[in-house]
């Protein structure tokens, strides 16, 4: 495949940086992607083709470079290329590692990452977007394109961030990918904003989860030609959630939808009810669509939430089944799996399961993910009692049942006892 630039083509940035080209990775419908380097280090280089290389983008490039990257998940613009006799120009960026997979790669089964890493990466990237948000920005654009994901850890890269527009900007030309544009922009009532951004992150988070469109279902399959007259009908003017509880016109369709239906049942009721929500008061109301933090709240939930099964499945508590009396059935091999202790701090809610760690967001609510601040641990003079060890740069309060309380000083253990409480600085956690 050749591109518009040669192998070992020299070119020189603003700054005076000299770059590369060492080969072509790919093109989209703005430019073409390549491999450059400058010295020994390899990075991305986005060459716009001539339709696109517009002063209008040149000057949506400046500003998102002079912005800087809301956060080291995004693959953002770093300085641009402009040669002195050319209309064309490009911008350079960091470099995708190869161990990143896409959502693409997902639904063709090329990987299969765990439930774990599913919420992470959906919790980084909700994460990524709540920070973008943050100062000011929206991306526009969202779809299963853009991001990349390591299906060991969970780790995101968010890449095709030449069209995020600051609120003090003029909005840029893009209105986002179909299947993933929100309903008002179909149906062109509205621009870009941050709602219709949150709409989409939705639909991104539904692909993740269920590997299949939340508007894809019997009226998706019954239409004959997939015109415009017809996404617009099915993502615009008459949208129905394919699991909308009130109405059941847009079900899956078995051997077409068989995903969604397999997968649904699988996660805990809070899931389900969040797209529920974003897919029925969300599809009318921008609003009223799931923000980042409620996002990420569940997210870091169903991470702290993760049961495992004598067989090897991991599934997910749901407290939902708990509050009926009903028991947490795993879906491999159908076996009843007792829910072992937890600590309830706040929103928060961690199992504590024989490697649990007590995360810096568990105790504060910022989420911080990365940070251990506590662990669960084994009493090496009587194996059948666990507590969690102190890792926090602070002293914790164990309050017992009675009122009684004693300082549990960093490196030391508050033994785990239904109806006992630990005092945090900033939040109490009660173990249940």
């Amino acid at each position: 495949m050749e591109g518009q630039l040669k192998n070992g083509t020299i070119l020189t940035s603003e700054s005076g940086n000299k770059y590369e080209v060492v080969s072509l990775l790919g093109a989209g419908g703005q430019g073409e992607i390549y491999d450059v380097k400058c010295g020994s280090n390899h990075y991305a280089l986005k060459w716009y083709f001539k339709g696109s290389a517009t002063e209008r983008q040149k000057k949506i490039l400046e500003t998102i470079i002079a912005k800087g990257s809301p956060d080291e998940c995004f693959l953002w613009p770093m300085e641009l290329i402009v040669p002195a006799k050319s209309d064309l120009y490009g911008y350079i960026m960091p470099l995708r590692p190869k161990n990143y997979k896409s959502i693409v790669d997902l639904m063709k089964k090329r990987v299969n990452p765990s439930f774990y890493t599913l919420c992470r990466t959906a919790f980084n990237l909700t994460r990524g977007y709540q920070k973008l948000h943050a100062m000011g920005a929206k991306y526009q654009d969202i779809s299963f394109g853009n991001l990349f994901f390591n299906p060991d850890n969970g780790d995101v890269l968010i890449c095709d961030n030449d069209n995020v527009s600051f609120d003090n900007s003029k909005p840029g030309g893009v209105l986002g990918t179909p299947g993933f544009m929100a309903p008002e922009i179909v149906r062109g009532e509205k621009r870009p904003s941050k709602d219709t951004d949150r709409y989409s992150l939705s639909v991104l988070l539904f692909y993740l989860f269920m590997v299949n469109h939340p508007l894809e279902g019997k009226l998706e399959a019954s239409i004959r030609c997939m015109d415009m007259a017809a996404r617009v009908k099915l993502y615009g003017t008459d949208p129905v959630f394919i699991f909308d509880p009130n109405n059941k016109t847009n079900r899956p369709v078995k051997g077409i939808h068989d995903n969604a239906t397999i997968y649904w049942p699988l996660y805990p009721e809070k899931l389900r009810q969040m797209f529920t929500k974003a897919f029925t008061v969300g599809l009318n109301e921008p609003s009223k669509r799931i923000t980042e933090p409620e996002w990420m709240t569940l997210f870091s939930n169903m991470m702290s939430g993760m049961l495992q099964c004598s067989c090897g499945a991991q599934f997910f508590y749901d407290e939902d089944l708990e509050a009926k009396g009903v028991a947490h059935t795993c879906w491999n091999c159908g076996k009843a799996v007792q829910v072992p202790n937890k600590i309830i701090i706040g929103k928060n809610l961690v199992l504590l399961n024989q490697n649990t760690k007590l995360l810096h967001h568990h105790v504060y609510d910022d989420f911080d993910m990365d940070t251990v601040v506590g662990s669960v641990v084994q009493n090496p003079k009587n194996p059948a009692l666990w507590g969690i060890r102190n890792e926090d740069n602070v002293n914790w309060t164990y309050q017992k049942a009675d009122g009684t309380q004693i300082p549990v000083a960093p490196g030391k253990t508050a033994g785990i006892a239904k109806g006992v409480k630990i005092i945090f600085p900033e939040s109490t956690g009660e173990f249940r």
